[in-house]
C-alpha cells in the first residue's frame, strides 16, 4: 500500500519546481521555508533524476547506489550543501549522503555538485528520523556527521534539539562497528547537551584523548559562517563519538 505521507513529500518537489517556493512542517528540524532561485531549481529540474533520493522508495543498497564498496558518509542537515559538496570532492574514495529538509539547500547543493563534478554524493529532501528508520539499513555506515544543527537555545526548547538519547540509539543502530558520530556546534551549553546524551547512550565511546571534544579535523571543512564567528572570538565544539558495540 502506497504511503500518503510519503506521496504528499514527493508532490512538494514537483509543487515547489511549479511554484517557486517551498514551505514544510518536519519532525527533526525546526520548520524552514524559503523560495527557490532559477539556478537552485534548473540544479533540481536537471540533477535529481540522477542524485535525489525518495523516502517512498524505502531501503537503499548502497553498493547497487553507488557501483562501489566504498565507506559511506551520512549527513543530517546539510544547509545548502558547500561543505558536503567539498568532503565529496576530496574524498572520492568514499560515497556521501546528505539528508535536508530545506529544498533551496538541496537545489544549491545539486547546483554546486555539478559544478564540482561530484558523483559520489546522493541527498535526500526529507525528514532525516524518517530516512534513518525506513532508508538506511542496519551496520551500513561509516560515519555519521550532524554539523550545526539548530541549538534551541531556550532552556524550555531543549528537548526539540535532534541530539537525544532515543535517536542517538536509531544512529547506533545504522553504524558500523567502529564507526563515528561526529558533531560539531557552536553552542557551548549543546555542547554539553550532546556530551550528557552521548555519555547516557549505551554503546558509544568518546575519542577525545583530552577532554570530551576535538579539535577540527582536516576533513570538515571550515565554513564562512565560522570563520567570522572566529574573527568574533566564538568557540566551536567538534565531538566524535566511536560505536563500540
Amino acid at each position: 500500500m502506497t504511503d500518503p505521507k510519503s506521496e504528499n513529500a514527493h508532490k512538494s518537489i514537483e509543487q515547489a519546481k511549479a511554484e517557486g517556493k517551498y514551505i514544510r512542517t518536519v519532525k527533526s528540524f525546526v520548520k524552514r521555508e524559503g523560495r527557490l532561485t532559477k539556478g537552485q531549481q534548473a540544479a533540481l529540474d536537471a540533477h535529481w533524476p540522477t542524485m535525489g533520493l525518495e523516502h517512498k522508495n524505502g531501503a537503499v543498497d548502497f553498493a547497487e547506489l553507488f557501483g562501489n564498496a566504498n565507506p559511506v558518509v551520512l549527513e543530517i542537515g546539510f544547509g545548502m550543501g558547500a561543505s558536503l559538496v567539498e568532503m565529496a570532492q576530496n574524498a572520492p574514495d568514499k560515497n556521501f549522503i546528505g539528508i535536508e529538509v530545506h529544498l533551496p539547500g538541496v537545489g544549491a547543493c545539486l547546483s554546486s555538485a555539478s559544478e564540482a563534478g561530484v558523483n559520489n554524493l546522493k541527498v535526500y529532501e526529507h525528514d532525516a528520523v524518517e530516512v534513518l528508520k525506513d532508508c538506511i539499513a542496519d551496520e551500513s555506515l561509516d560515519t555519521v556527521q550532524l554539523f550545526f544543527p539548530d541549538p534551541w537555545h531556550k532552556t524550555r526548547h531543549h528537548k526539540r534539539r535532534i541530539v537525544q538519547e532515543a535517536f542517538v540509539q536509531s544512529l547506533r543502530s545504522k553504524l558500523k562497528f567502529g564507526g563515528i558520530f561526529h558533531m560539531a556546534t557552536d553552542w557551548e551549553n549543546y555542547a554539553e547537551h550532546m556530551i550528557e546524551v552521548m555519555e547516557a547512550t549505551e554503546g558509544f565511546e568518546n575519542i577525545a584523548t583530552d577532554g570530551h571534544f576535538i579539535e577540527r579535523p582536516d576533513h570538515r571543512p571550515l565554513t564562512k559562517f565560522e570563520q567570522r564567528g572566529h574573527r568574533l572570538g566564538h568557540g566551536v565544539w567538534d565531538i566524535m563519538y566511536k560505536r563500540i558495540s
